[in-house]
């Protein structure tokens, strides 16, 4: 008679839990969609770069925190570059989406509020996206770099600042060399805001504005240089 050996069941029931496991990730797998895996390794990416920036994150290991094989990444986005650029372009998009609706006052120095307070929510809100957009990257050529963005923020400012001229008596045509002054000053000083955080947003943007609308309050028509400098 053949003797019955006994299983050992506290080998077994961890040994099935992990093929349970393995299973149910295959499945978890198999039932994302293309367009979910898409978002999927697009936030990852995010992450990576805001992290590491574009030179110090991986393929390789883009799919693993995605548990996919690095062809995916592949099939998707064509390499690290390509999904690079869409990030980037995401993140442009949504700045300029933000800067572009906020600005829906009448009062000028309200809407000098309104831009900077724009800005600074969205470093508060997308803060690996702002940490990406302000590093220099091998790929901004195709994808747009932050200068350019702030160029084209500044496009939205240039038209009211041109009305508000033309309303003083000061020449119009100097509303873009002035809309670049200030949105670079909001951009500069969020750059230094994003790592220090002090003070508070409000504050910071009480601030800001402080600085133009009191500079653009006495502005001279024809400014003149006091130094031995005139050239």
């Amino acid at each position: 008679m053949m003797e019955t050996v006994p299983i050992d069941d506290s080998t077994a029931k961890p040994a099935r839990a992990a093929r349970a496991a393995k299973k149910e990730k295959r499945a978890a797998r198999r039932r994302m969609s293309g367009k979910e895996r898409r978002e999927q390794l697009l936030d990852i990416g995010r992450a990576l770069f805001a992290e590491r920036g574009f030179e110090g994150t991986s393929v390789e290991e883009i799919a693993a925190k995605a548990n996919v094989s690095k062809p995916v990444v592949y099939e998707h986005f064509g390499g690290k570059e390509g999904l690079y650029a869409v990030v980037i372009d995401r993140e442009m998009r949504q700045l300029l989406d933000m800067v572009t609706s906020a600005l829906t006052a009448g009062h000028p120095r309200e809407l000098l509020e309104q831009a900077a307070f724009a800005l600074l929510d969205y470093i508060d809100v997308y803060t690996d996206g702002f940490r990406i957009l302000v590093r220099d990257s091998p790929v901004a050529q195709s994808t747009g770099n932050f200068a350019s963005l702030i160029s084209d923020i500044a496009t939205q400012v240039e038209d009211i600042l041109g009305r508000e001229f033309k309303s003083r008596g000061f020449d119009p045509k100097l509303s873009p060399l002035y809309a670049q002054a200030l949105v670079g000053m909001v951009a500069l000083t969020g750059q230094w805001w994003l790592n220090v955080r002090k003070p508070k947003k409000a504050e910071v943007a009480a601030h800001l504005v402080n600085l133009a609308w009191h500079g653009l309050d006495g502005l001279e028509a024809k400014p003149r240089l006091i130094g031995h400098r005139r050239s």
